[in-house]
């Protein structure tokens, strides 16, 4: 696990962080909230693992007991919370892990941390049940909510947390950390960067993804030839897809960028600010006939495809019906 100086960006949360802990003023509740990728788990480990560290600084000193448990996934006064069913949080669930465990004192540390990934997941009864610990906390309780739909969390439940969130990391930083970390080539570095739109885990996660390159070869043939697709056409291509299921969330997110590089085309009609550069005179000749309006419709539809699979849709089904609605003009 790193510690607060190695993260890249997020100084704003990072600042707030150490303020809280030097003035001693920790919160007992708190939400990080931004899309997958951006950090908020990192952010959490990395302020878990300051609050329980045995020097009690701004930092975690990476050396005693303590950070080595936390490195390690072995804290036992650092609690990740999880969940059997990937589309639930249930109500057994949080009262086991949070409610009835809080009640018990730190085995051997200042705090006892929750961190709750995926918080939105949480059904009613679940959040109803977390509300209560939230509302009433021992002294050394401390529980933090991991997000990318903060307003699915109840209201009350909000209004008793320290909100914060992720914002988009420099565009320079990131280009940085894949050339010196991954030693990523000047092309791949780019398409990663402007893919990443600011998320430096979504960067490293195209950067390190060995089928990257197909990935991306898979996208830019589908989105070339997709206009011109009959129902044999589109079964291949949904079955083509399939062979990336387990990166799906990157293949749609290349998608969204093929839309987005039209829409810059539209506005500015420069190729210099577009991913896919090499597919200039394709996206220039759908740029005239594609409105402003059916390109907010075609990035909608790929946001509606990406919550079906989080549901966990029937990925065929899924796709089915994001096609057929991308041919649409």
């Amino acid at each position: 696990m790193m510690d607060f100086c190695q993260i890249i960006g997020h100084e704003d949360i990072i600042s707030f962080f150490k303020r809280s802990i030097e003035s001693d003023h920790i919160g007992h509740a708190y939400i990080l909230s931004g899309e997958e990728g951006s950090g908020k788990k990192m952010l959490a480990g990395c302020f878990a693992k300051t609050l329980q560290c045995r020097e009690e600084l701004t930092d975690s000193c990476n050396e005693c007991q303590s950070c080595q448990q936390a490195d390690s996934g072995n804290h036992p006064d650092i609690i990740w919370v999880t969940h059997e069913k990937p589309g639930v949080i249930s109500v057994d669930e949080i009262r086991e892990q949070v409610v009835t465990s809080m009640e018990i004192k730190p085995y051997s540390s200042k705090y006892k941390i929750y961190i709750i990934d995926e918080a939105e997941k949480m059904n009613q009864q679940a959040q109803n049940a977390l509300l209560k610990t939230i509302e009433e906390p021992p002294a050394y309780g401390i529980v933090i909510l991991l997000t990318v739909s903060p307003e699915r969390l109840l209201q009350t439940i909000r209004s008793r947390c320290v909100l914060l969130s992720t914002k988009p990391v420099r565009e320079r930083d990131i280009r940085d950390y894949l050339v010196s970390t991954y030693g990523t080539d000047e092309k791949q570095t780019e398409l990663c960067v402007e893919y990443a739109a600011g998320n430096l885990g979504k960067a490293i996660r195209l950067a390190t993804n060995e089928d990257y390159r197909n990935i991306v070869q898979s996208v830019i043939n589908l989105e070339k030839e997709i206009y011109d697709m009959d129902m044999e056409d589109i079964a291949a291509a949904i079955e083509h897809c399939s062979t990336w299921k387990m990166e799906i969330g990157e293949y749609l997110d290349l998608m969204m960028v093929w839309y987005r590089d039209i829409l810059v085309l539209k506005v500015t009609g420069k190729p210099d600010r577009i991913v896919f550069k090499e597919q200039y005179s394709v996206m220039k000749e759908q740029a005239k006939y594609l409105s402003f309006n059916e390109l907010e419709d075609k990035s909608r539809a790929i946001e509606n495809a990406k919550v079906r699979i989080r549901a966990n849709a029937h990925l065929e089904d899924v796709m089915r019906l994001l096609i057929l609605t991308l041919k649409e003009i």
